[in-house]
């Protein structure tokens, strides 16, 4: 005769309902995804290591993370045993250890800013409607590495992968300017402030003099985006944003470009704040810790 089947126990009921405190969600939840709370709640524990910067005792983490000390300490026991987190023997403090130096290092080698900027691009000319590109500061100067093209502007069959913009006729090139040191953009600088002089008429805003590109840099670095109107192409205007990496230098920029009186090119309007919110964003990922 066959045995009757055991019942097949329940699920395990979501994190919420096990001694989550009312009212509170984890991500997980947030996001229509189930996770483990305790890892969730662990890394609050090392988050705050993370912004005190400096070794903190064990009452401090409770206070700031609002756990019991007790509970704190299993997870500092769990931390230390596997490196990420280290206690000083002559004060008792801890502080994040070695192996989060590790992870740390081993994300700033695989952060790859192609592969990341493309989702935020594709939602920028989703949501604005113009194009945007992608560009890094290449062995010849600014070069487009990327392109999303958006619905309420004609393609801009000028600008193509590969191509190679000038620093003073276009906003990526301009941002490239204003936060690269001098000796990687010097060169190019003197050339085409020679090649400005030399024009018989002004029909744009290109700067002419080394004065006018100081004052040029100051107000993007100031403003954290650069604009170009009518200079790279005519009757067509462009904002770019820096993104920057850990160290605070800038590994590429994302622009966005359309007609003159179409893109809204406000320095303070929607477009420029999204632009600079996406790549202030990207350098985030990258680990810059700069200005907000």
């Amino acid at each position: 005769m066959k045995k009757p089947r055991r019942p097949r126990p329940p699920d395990p009921a979501p994190a919420s309902a096990r001694g989550a405190k009312p009212g509170k969600t984890t991500t997980a939840e947030r996001t229509g995804r189930r996770g483990i709370q305790s890892i969730e709640i662990g890394f609050k524990i090392l988050d705050y290591l993370r912004t005190e910067m400096r070794p903190v005792p064990l009452k401090m983490i409770a206070a700031n993370t609002g756990m019991s000390a007790a509970n704190v300490h299993y997870y500092l026991v769990s931390f230390q045993a596997v490196g990420i987190v280290r206690q000083e023997s002559d004060t008792g403090c801890y502080a994040l250890g070695p192996y989060a130096l590790k992870l740390g290092m081993a994300a700033i080698e695989q952060f790859d800013v192609f592969a990341v900027a493309r989702p935020a691009m594709t939602e920028l000319a989703t949501t604005i409607g113009h194009t945007v590109f992608l560009g890094v500061w290449g062995n010849r100067g600014p070069t487009i590495i990327y392109r999303v093209e958006g619905g309420a502007s004609r393609p801009i069959i000028e600008l193509r992968v590969g191509s190679v913009l000038s620093l003073l006729r276009s906003a990526l090139g301009r941002n490239f300017l204003a936060h690269l040191p001098r000796s990687l953009t010097g060169e190019m600088l003197d050339q085409e402030l020679k090649e400005e002089r030399s024009r018989e008429t002004r029909v744009d805003d290109a700067p002419t003099t080394k004065a006018e590109v100081e004052e040029m840099m100051d107000t993007i670095r100031r403003d954290g985006i650069s604009r170009c109107r009518d200079a790279l192409l005519p009757n067509f205007t462009s904002l770019s944003a820096p993104i920057f990496d850990q160290a605070g230098f800038m590994i590429a920029a994302i622009t966005m470009m359309g007609p003159i009186g179409i893109l809204d090119d406000d320095l303070k309007g929607p477009t420029a704040t999204a632009l600079i919110a996406h790549a202030r964003a990207l350098s985030a990922t990258a680990g810059w810790q700069g200005g907000g």
